[in-house]
């Protein structure tokens, strides 16, 4: 069996599905960023596959970049969630609405 295009291609929708719904359906601001982090990656599959199949490198230099943006974005995200965990004792997302005022 050869895995072409199409098995990293459904790979990736399945991984983005998957991180959409951890991102929609729960409250917990670290699961909705863990699932930031897999949509990130199923869209590094994607640009690996594609640049794979057309034998050119720029989507590999996009997949670096992107893996830069995903560290910075983990970084950024969890020491915000851990300064609000220290004024509000509670990383749920429906609770934290001290932005909104």
């Amino acid at each position: 069996m050869v895995i072409g295009l199409n098995h990293y291609l459904i790979l990736a929708a399945a991984l983005f599905l998957t991180g959409a719904a951890g991102v929609l359906a729960r409250r917990n601001t670290l699961i909705m960023l863990m699932g930031v982090e897999v949509m990130l990656c199923s869209v590094n599959i994607v640009f690996a596959a594609y640049s794979r199949a057309l034998g050119d490198m720029s989507g590999h230099v996009f997949v670096i970049m992107n893996f830069a943006i995903a560290a910075a974005e983990a970084a950024i995200g969890l020491a915000i969630l851990v300064a609000i965990y220290r004024i509000k004792r509670s990383v749920n997302a429906d609770e934290l609405n001290s932005l909104k005022e």
